[in-house]
């Protein structure tokens, strides 16, 4: 069971290796994701399943533009670097509510 946090999330799902890297060549790594089935996983795909795709799940107008900044890539980044990455600003509806100083 994984930790509820998106990028450890994320690099689980295109590495198949857990928040230590482990195992070296992923586990069932023939079951890894591409980096864009791992954002659309947490993004447009659930949003779909609740029936929510018009309002919510991607950056268009009249949706409701809650997302996050990131300091890094996280789709062109080496796998090992997604777990460095930080949050730098978290919008919700639009409006920033986290700002990291």
């Amino acid at each position: 069971v994984e930790a509820v946090n998106p990028l450890l999330s994320f690099h689980s799902a295109v590495s198949r290796q857990d928040a230590d890297n482990w195992p070296a060549a992923g586990w069932m790594p023939e079951q890894r994701m591409t980096r864009e089935e791992a954002l659309r996983s947490m993004t447009i795909w659930p949003a779909y399943a609740a029936f929510q795709e018009t309002v919510m799940g991607s950056l268009s107008a009249g949706k409701l533009a809650d997302f996050v900044v990131l300091d890094r890539d996280i789709m062109t980044v080496p796998d090992q670097d997604i777990l460095g990455t930080a949050v730098i600003a978290t919008y919700i509806g639009g409006k920033p509510v986290y700002e990291k100083r």
